[in-house]
């Protein structure tokens, strides 16, 4: 069982990493399942629209809500995540190699989320690679039982870490 997090300092920075990592890996011919995450600026506000894109065509989902110009609450639209989740589980009845997930967050944390669909993807024999942060990187930790291996937020080293991941179960 390979399963492995990785965290960034910038907000973005991690979200355009691992949809970097979907599209290299999709160009070395890996099946992908989950989720990546794409933002877009707003005129009308200081902080982006978040989006997710389902692995590997799948629909793209906005996860946000707008709370207004001012707002400093969490934006995360649980129903959309929930949507979101449904999607990649349909999905995951098609043989995948790695199962990418865009963030391991409060939701996944609080045994929502994802949190099912990463434990099925290992049971399955995937790779799985999720970003997380700092206030949740605990609570992965816990999660994956200790086995998770932090890999730098590096695409040369999260390919590295699939294709360990790959030689191992060969």
């Amino acid at each position: 069982m390979k399963i492995a997090y990785t965290m960034t300092d910038g907000r973005g920075e991690l979200d355009e990493l691992l949809f970097d990592l979907a599209k290299k890996l999709a160009e070395r011919g890996k099946r992908t399942c989950g989720i990546v995450q794409v933002n877009s600026d707003r005129d009308d506000c200081h902080r982006c629209d978040m989006d997710v894109q389902v692995l590997p065509d799948g629909p793209s989902i906005r996860i946000s809500q707008f709370l207004g110009k001012e707002s400093t609450g969490c934006r995360l639209n649980p129903e959309a995540l929930e949507t979101a989740a449904g999607e990649v589980a349909t999905r995951m009845q098609d043989p995948f190699d790695v199962f990418l997930l865009n963030k391991f967050g409060k939701q996944e944390a609080d045994g929502r989320g994802f949190r099912e669909l990463l434990g099925e993807a290992l049971a399955q024999g995937a790779t799985v690679i999720a970003g997380t942060n700092g206030m949740n990187k605990d609570a992965f930790e816990e999660f994956s039982g200790g086995i998770a291996t932090y890999v730098a937020p590096d695409l040369d080293a999260l390919l590295a870490f699939c294709d360990e991941s790959e030689e191992a179960a060969a």
